[in-house]
């Protein structure tokens, strides 16, 4: 079955220029490096509520196959690897791509330049796409392409702005107004409430099994919260 590109070539374009200093914490990507530590919590607390891993260990994802859609240049994909899973990183950026396969020194993460028909036919235990589904072709698409590619008894986290006057004054006004975030890298009209996001998961026939909210402010920076007012997690299982 061919599966439709979810790459917006615009959108990979954009991120394709952002490329050379995607690990550089003080960069044009240093929100997603302020961003990381809630969101691998978060991934780390569902991982280990899903499978009953013990919370103090180093390899709860030893002998399963980890997805990260849209990974850029590896700063999940890399902790998920060391996390002990066999990783497939997946971005419509080659510039991006090549920089995370320069980063990955001894782990070895299979990383591919293209969108969800990059893994067709492929399945899963753990699917993760953070911050990704609002710069895709078709956010419909998109998640039955990543819903595919989960296998039975797996585990699938995304998260994405929402589409509220706060996320609008937060990431456009400010964040890309003051130049902390290049400007033009998101599009308000595109972000997903989390009502709207549930539907597409469940249309694609998983099922929703956890929402939280990731929260901001100047003196705490990014925390899990439990207003998702800005921005959110969704947990979804196939049973």
């Amino acid at each position: 079955m061919t599966v439709a590109s979810s790459v917006d070539a615009r959108e990979a374009a954009h991120f394709g220029r952002m490329a050379a200093a995607w690990w550089d914490p003080d960069g044009s990507s240093a929100m997603l490096h302020r961003l990381n530590p809630p969101r691998l919590a978060y991934l780390r607390g569902r991982i280990d509520a899903h499978w009953g891993s013990d919370p103090a260990g180093f390899t709860p994802l030893a002998g399963r196959r980890a997805l990260d859609m849209g990974c850029g240049a590896g700063l999940l994909a890399e902790p998920l690897a060391r996390m002990g899973a066999d990783v497939t990183g997946v971005d419509g950026a080659a510039e991006v791509i090549a920089a995370a396969r320069a980063h990955a020194n001894v782990l070895a993460i299979d990383y591919r330049v293209g969108g969800v028909e990059a893994v067709a036919g492929e399945v899963f235990d753990l699917v993760t796409s953070l911050e990704v589904i609002e710069h895709v072709t078709d956010p419909g698409v998109f998640v039955h392409g990543l819903a595919a590619a989960l296998a039975p008894g797996g585990l699938m986290l995304l998260s994405t702005p929402n589409r509220t006057p706060l996320s609008r004054l937060a990431m456009i006004t400010l964040a890309e107004g003051t130049g902390r975030i290049p400007r033009g890298t998101h599009d308000w009209h595109r972000f997903l409430t989390p009502d709207e996001l549930t539907r597409l998961v469940e249309g694609a026939g998983l099922r929703v099994r956890h929402v939280q909210g990731l929260a901001f402010t100047p003196g705490r920076g990014f925390y899990l919260s439990d207003s998702t007012a800005l921005d959110y997690f969704v947990t979804a299982v196939r049973d």
